[in-house]
């Protein structure tokens, strides 16, 4: 005799047979039943304290495991928290889902409890946004959300879950629950023959560049790229920074792009961080193939480069690099024989960093320079090359990733918001709960999240913060000096706050760091504490890095 069920069971459990392991959520009246039904299944909730850290958990999670994250908040005001941050996960292509719930169909148009047009509010900065309008179909909206977050160029899928469908009771029945192949990512193959072409007008090119888009940007894409770049002895960048060709972890690759002749765009937009392809930083002869799953992003890189793209296909990034690794393969005929001269030229242009950092000496009993947070931290992640660094926008949190080498990394990324590395952080801890995670932000970022110590501490994610305190918002500060002057300077100043008691006061391990050489000592003992550490390290007020040599 079939069982009965609620809208919110049938969510709970498609959730767990598709896989999906943890949910990040702020509790809220409209989904109160989903977190009744969650108690039947094993999917932990990590249940954080503000909405945008939901999400920007979420986003972390799907960039770090390649699953789809996913992230749960209330209706009305919790879901407008909730969608300002999936800016950042638009932008860094993070598969995930936003699940909000929402007043009950059966109020809409009667002025219901934080009834508002949330599917639309959302439209904007997802790939799709619908409200599921049948209690029966949670389980297949469920899938069909995760399988567009996977497909093309992945990115964000937003729900609304109206409470009156998530307490309607039904019937279960085996059509009720979605199949995984119906939340499998739809692949989107480039053609063999294209592929093909690609690679002879790599090997026809004297200088030419693969860049690849932020999808790529993982552990795993990276490590694809390293293999096609084997394969082919052409270099392969990925692109994930704000900072665009300034990229601090890119060394002098602004002044390099310019000498290409051919560049590749592999799932990479062409947009403000290639400077549109415009010279002087792009040459004005440079020619451009274009393999993109998205044909309005197609159709504006053919509208700015005009006859300049020799080749242009219709493909998912993934698909891409696979056709490409595969024709590229000895066994394949097509592998190409590139002279090594111009791979050799960017790596070392990408590797360089300026002499003076290395020659630099620091004071002991001064604040930190970020070049010595930078050894310090290097030296960290020697002796643990599986933990994961977690970077914040603003001048500081580009100084590790100019200084600092590993294996796995979270940055902001293209979107340039300052706030998420927290609840990174946090994620970064959930997926690899063996390895040590640091993050580094400024003293104006720890203000936006700093309540998830309270998260970490509940849910044992022992993680490091970094804050870089001097004692403004210094990105802006900078941007003042250069463009008004320093007797201009204005709004930017922020207190010499005692940041480190606010993760004591909230169960956490804490140390104000006023010297560098108290440093690496207080980041043995925050790593030693086995609580959510804050270190409140004061450093000097530098610009962020800017690499520039002569080629």
């Amino acid at each position: 005799m079939p069982t009965s069920l609620r809208g919110a069971d049938l969510l709970a459990q498609s959730l767990e047979r598709l896989g999906v392991g943890k949910v990040f959520s702020l509790s809220g009246n409209h989904i109160m039943p989903v977190y009744d039904a969650l108690l039947d299944t094993n999917i932990e909730l990590i249940h954080a304290r503000h909405e945008a850290a939901c999400v920007h958990m979420a986003d972390a999670y799907a960039r770090l495991t390649g699953t789809v994250g996913i992230a749960m908040v209330t209706g009305g005001q919790g879901h407008t928290n909730a969608t300002a941050a999936l800016v950042t996960a638009l932008a860094s292509e993070a598969p995930m889902i936003l699940l909000s719930g929402h007043a009950g169909l059966n109020e809409l148009g009667k002025g219901g409890f934080q009834e508002m047009k949330q599917a639309d509010f959302a439209a904007e900065v997802t790939k799709a946004s619908w409200t599921v309008q049948h209690a029966n179909d949670f389980g297949h909206d469920l899938a069909r959300a995760m399988q567009i977050a996977q497909s093309g160029r992945p990115g964000p899928v937003h729900l609304s879950l109206p409470v009156d469908l998530l307490e309607q009771k039904m019937e279960s029945v085996d059509s009720l629950w979605p199949q995984l192949e119906a939340a499998a990512r739809t692949p989107m193959p480039m053609a063999m023959e294209s592929a093909d072409l690609v690679l002879a007008a790599l090997n026809s090119a004297a200088r030419p560049l693969v860049l690849c888009g932020p999808s790529l940007c993982g552990e795993a894409g990276r490590r694809q790229m390293r293999q096609l770049e084997t394969a082919i002895r052409i270099p392969v960048i990925g692109m994930e920074s704000p900072r665009g060709i300034n990229d601090p972890s890119l060394g002098a690759y602004a002044e390099l792009l310019g000498h290409a002749d051919l560049i590749v765009l592999l799932g990479k937009p062409l947009d403000f961080t290639l400077r549109f392809g415009n010279a002087p930083h792009v040459a004005p002869d440079c020619n451009w193939i274009v393999l993109d799953p998205d044909p309005a992003l197609q159709a504006r890189a053919a509208q700015a480069l005009e006859d300049r793209i020799v080749l242009a296909a219709l493909t998912a990034p993934l698909d891409a690099m696979q056709a490409l690794l595969e024709r590229s393969s000895p066994s394949s005929g097509s592998a190409p024989e590139h002279d090594d001269t111009w791979l050799l030229q960017v790596r070392d242009a990408l590797s360089w960093r300026p002499e003076d950092w290395r020659r630099m000496v620091f004071d002991e009993d001064a604040p930190v320079h970020p070049v010595a947070l930078g050894r310090v931290l290097q030296n960290f992640f020697d002796l643990h090359p599986d933990a994961t660094l977690v970077c914040d926008g603003g001048e500081i949190g580009q100084w590790p990733q100019a200084t600092v080498a590993v294996k796995r990394r979270l940055i902001n990324g293209v979107a340039g918001s300052i706030g998420p590395s927290l609840p990174f952080a946090l994620a970064a801890r959930a997926a690899n709960p063996s390895q040590p995670v640091v993050a580094i932000m400024g003293d104006g970022t720890f203000g936006f999240h700093m309540a998830e110590f309270d998260t970490a501490v509940r849910h044992g994610l022992p993680v490091i913060v970094i804050v870089g305190n001097d004692a403004r918002w210094n990105a802006e500060y900078q941007i003042q000096l250069r463009d008004y002057g320093k007797a201009r300077t204005n709004g930017c100043e922020l207190l010499a706050a005692r940041y480190e008691k606010v993760a004591e006061a909230l169960g956490g391990h804490g140390e104000y760091v006023p010297r560098l050489g108290d440093l690496t000592g207080a980041l043995d003992r925050a790593l030693a504490s086995g609580k959510p550490a804050c270190l409140n390290v004061m450093i000097e007020s530098t610009p962020a890095p800017v690499v520039r040599r002569r080629m």
